[in-house]
């Protein structure tokens, strides 16, 4: 996840100096992009009943994946 200090971004402001755009690299907005997707995938997925690490194992282990 990008950390909000290290986007060093470049702002297009009005003739009062009021910030209207800003300019990214494009690493950096498909960076932002991609953490959009987790964290919706996430807020998707919060109402689904989890599971415990023993039980993954063991679910894998019966199936002859591990």
């Amino acid at each position: 996840m990008i950390n909000a200090l290290e986007l060093n971004p470049h702002f297009i402001t009005d003739e009062k100096g009021i910030k209207q755009s800003v300019i990214l690299s494009m690493e950096t907005f498909q960076e932002l992009l991609d953490d959009l997707e987790d964290l919706s995938a996430i807020a998707e997925r919060k109402a689904e009943p989890t599971t415990t690490h023993a039980d993954v194992l063991k679910e894998l282990k019966q199936s002859g994946l591990l």
